[in-house]
């Protein structure tokens, strides 16, 4: 891995040509390596992929050099590249008749098929088990699972201006890039503002504006429509490591950055984190995550993940190759994690995504704060349905009772029923509808709830289909309206039921 100085972003379009001619895509990879080696790289295991790349056409080429990071002869060098240019921008080496990448350049599939191009330290591609295996402080890493799961959840409605946090290589800047008009990015590390500029400028997108420094001290008091961050989160006894270890004690980095986020946003804009947050023994986690809101904005969180103290030391430590130290070392670096816990009372450490997003009611305060664990399989990307929640938390807020009975509804799509009971019994035990779209949720639901959902198509309103179903089930109208309200809410607020809008 290398921390030396990095390649200038002056003649990209010249190497992005030569990668786009050689097929250097997320599409050409898979073509070339298959299936399996391809699938081997996110584990980072090579060998699949050495194996495949064995030809001499362009894209064997550029695979082993920037992907592989493999020493290629420098005639097969010259045929795939601007070979002059890329050693004189400080892409690769030339040494003796050997040719080396000087980073990590990774194809990556933008969301509508664009070709782009992560660009990072040699060796910090994430994935596999064993981490990157970094100990060098101010690394930078490439694309990895935490980034492409904020990319994914965060809306993509166009925006005059977006901010990325702790922007690493640039990736939640690229895709910003897409639909805001001004995309600031910001971080700690100075070199990582220059991969960011590496990235934009190799996959073709504006520039961004660059300022270094930590969460919001580099901006000033501006405001922003979106704000992303994919933080240093990670709680650990001290900061050896810029680009996992957020330098304050706990969880008080991501608490920071959430609870300063309500001054930044514009009425209307979304903030979308990933984070870690403590389970502290006699403390309920919700009425932790709950105090960070900050005033004015709605939020919805999300717990995805909890591990006790000793899977997190273990996996962090591993994160940065000391189980490969020596025993006594490794061991030492472990007691200091768990006396750093202990310390704080933590028994576990819970990971998840914060998203905010600045309101009228909220700062009126009647804020919309949703906070649940949810560790099950969900669609990708989730910026719709994110945004689908807020609008359904809208409206909510604006109806009692009375106006739910009047309103429309329609089944969400791709909603379907199961139901569940003993073979050869004449009724099931209960009734489950279950999401195929978005977080993919499943509830149960009384022959009431699930006749209601089965039978709104949006013509009839909600008390005239419960009049109905009082009818058939020979039931006292008057208290099936009375009760059904609030399942109603849940099936609205859960998203398996859509309101109608009023005409005009």
């Amino acid at each position: 891995m290398s921390t030396t100085s990095l390649p200038v972003p002056d003649r990209s379009p010249r190497l992005r040509e030569a990668l786009l001619a050689a097929a250097f895509t997320a599409d050409g990879l898979l073509d070339l390596l298959g299936a399996p080696a391809y699938a081997a790289l996110a584990r980072s295991e090579t060998v699949p992929a050495l194996r495949a790349t064995r030809g001499d056409s362009p894209l064997d080429t550029l695979v082993r050099l920037f992907l592989l990071q493999h020493p290629v002869p420098y005639e097969r060098a010259r045929a795939a590249l601007p070979l002059a240019e890329c050693v004189e921008d400080g892409w690769v080496t030339h040494v003796g008749d050997e040719v080396r990448a000087t980073a990590d350049v990774r194809p990556y599939s933008g969301p509508e098929g664009q070709d782009w191009y992560i660009v990072s330290d040699l060796g910090c591609a994430v994935g596999g088990a064993g981490g990157i295996g970094s100990r060098e402080e101010g690394v930078v890493l490439g694309i990895g699972g935490a980034s492409t799961t904020l990319a994914g959840i965060t809306v993509r409605t166009p925006v005059a201006s977006a901010l990325d946090i702790g922007t690493g290589s640039g990736i939640q800047a690229l895709h910003a890039s897409q639909h805001a008009t001004r995309v600031t990015a910001t971080d700690l590390n100075p070199r990582a503002l220059d991969f960011t500029r590496l990235t934009l400028a190799l996959s073709g997108a504006a520039p961004a504006e660059l300022h270094q420094g930590s969460l919001y001290e580099p901006v000033g008091a501006e405001t922003y429509d979106l704000i992303v961050s994919n933080p240093p989160f990670v709680i650990s006894p001290g900061a050896r490591l810029t680009y996992r270890d957020g330098g304050m004690g706990g969880d008080d980095l991501c608490r920071t950055l959430v609870q300063q986020t309500g001054d930044r946003l514009n009425e209307g804009g979304y903030a979308h984190f990933l984070a870690n947050w403590q389970h502290v023994e006699g403390e309920e986690w919700q009425n932790r995550l709950s105090s960070w809101v900050p005033h004015g904005c709605d939020a919805w969180i999300v717990q995805r993940e909890v591990q006790d103290v000793t899977q997190y030391a273990e996996l962090w430590l591993r994160d940065s190759g000391d189980h490969r130290t020596d025993p006594a070392e490794y061991a030492a670096r472990y007691d200091a994690w768990l006396d750093e816990f202990e310390a704080r009372k933590t028994k576990g450490v819970g990971f998840g995504w914060i998203t905010l997003r600045k309101s009228a009611a909220a700062v009126a305060g009647n804020p919309s704060v949703v906070i649940e664990e949810w560790p099950h399989a969900v669609e990708q990307p989730l910026g719709p349905a994110v945004e689908a929640h807020f609008a359904r938390q809208d409206y909510l807020r604006e109806q009692d009772d009375a106006a739910l009975l009047a309103g429309h509804f329609t089944l969400a799509a791709e909603v379907v029923q199961e139901q569940v009971g003993l073979p050869g019994a004449e009724d099931p035990e209960h009734v489950v509808l279950r999401q195929n779209r978005g977080m993919r949720r499943a509830t149960k639901v009384d022959a009431v709830g699930a006749g209601f959902a089965g039978v709104c198509d949006g013509t009839l309103p909600a008390g005239r289909i419960l009049d109905a179903i009082a009818q058939l089930m020979n039931e006292d109208p008057v208290l099936l309206r009375d009760r059904t309200p609030q399942a109603i809410r849940l099936l609205v607020e859960e998203g398996f039921l859509d309101p109608v809008p009023p005409v005009g």
